[in-house]
């Protein structure tokens, strides 16, 4: 960490190129004063972006960054990091470059743990291709792809993240900027593949995808800030709390039927098995709030620490360490 003192205006790189109104400003917005509380100076820093709106965030970074190939961009990051092991590595995806094309690099860069950032951008739909529906979009959902409604059910990032045995996923608002901060500072400090889930509106082809969240009167009623360690409550007065029901949860009102804090379930980021953390992760309305913050922080050793630590051992035990020792050696061959 550097002891020079950054600002947010230390990281911002040009002017931004998306429609007014479209929420990948107020995540940039964010990003860059996540970036300047963090202090890792910008030298240190890669983004690596694949294709889509969202993907174009690297040329607002005044970062090192790549802009590279449709769903690709887990790849590429991935070399980045096992090449060089001390910059700190931010991927940028939208959900259809992340989740169709990108999904497989998306699940086995999670599964392997790489020292990597995934953010995505999450609006439900594909706005640089004007209007088709998307792995994230709800079923029935009218499109320029799906003019009687799409009749497939739509992928949910948190499924896809625990199911590759994610130890890093955390949800925030594009618009909500305080949460937004602490959400990517946490992601940062984690150790292994962070996933993070930006709630983001397309004011073009998708408006109002997230209005659930997207002002701070719904966000205290539709919403649930996770801190680990305090009990799950939410509402404008934390009136609405959670308790286990069963295998499931449900919603309670304190002071109803004798219901008391005490009878909240405390958020465990922590906690090894990811039972109670998916159940959270997976809530929606309208009968259970959106939750938001970190969901799942939990220690794992990293691919990119692995890959040094093999080579180091397998290295140790050669004869030559490198491929220009054994070209200086006395065997040669001659062929004709």
């Amino acid at each position: 960490m550097s002891e020079t003192k950054y600002t947010a205006a230390d990281y911002k790189s040009g002017q931004p190129r998306w429609c007014p109104g479209c929420g990948d400003h107020a995540f940039l917005n964010s990003f860059h004063k996540a970036l300047a509380e963090l202090g890792v100076p910008p030298h240190e820093i890669a983004v690596i972006s694949g294709i889509g709106c969202s993907s174009r965030l690297p040329y607002y970074m005044n970062t090192y960054g790549m802009h590279t190939i449709h769903g690709r961009a887990a790849a590429i990051a991935t070399g980045a990091k096992v090449a060089n092991p001390n910059l700190t590595i931010w991927q940028i995806s939208g959900d259809g470059d992340g989740l169709a094309i990108g999904g497989n690099h998306f699940i086995h860069a999670i599964r392997r743990n790489v020292d990597i950032n995934i953010i995505l951008l999450n609006n439900r739909i594909y706005g640089l291709t004007k209007g088709q529906y998307s792995p994230t979009s709800a079923r029935g959902f009218v499109s320029k792809s799906s003019p009687y409604g799409t009749v497939e059910d739509p992928f949910r990032p948190a499924d896809l993240c625990f199911g590759a045995r994610g130890r890093f996923f955390a949800r925030c608002a594009a618009v909500d900027g305080g949460p937004s901060v602490e959400v990517l500072k946490a992601a940062a400090r984690h150790k292994g593949t962070s996933v993070v889930e930006v709630l983001q509106n397309c004011v073009i082809f998708n408006d109002g995808t997230h209005n659930a969240v997207a002002k701070k009167e719904d966000r205290e009623r539709n919403a649930i800030y996770l801190e680990h360690g305090k009990p799950i409550l939410f509402g404008p007065n934390k009136e609405f709390g959670l308790m286990q029901e069963g295998f499931g949860l449900k919603v309670v009102k304190l002071g109803e039927n004798g219901i008391t804090e005490k009878d909240i379930l405390v958020h465990d980021a922590h906690c090894e098995d990811h039972t109670l953390q998916l159940k959270l992760a997976l809530m929606e309305g309208p009968d259970f709030p959106i939750a938001l913050g970190v969901i799942r922080d939990v220690d794992a050793p990293t691919y990119d620490e692995a890959v040094e630590a093999q080579i180091e051992e397998v290295s140790a035990k050669k004869k030559y360490h490198t491929f220009a020792e054994l070209l200086e050696t006395n065997d040669t061959w001659e062929i004709k």
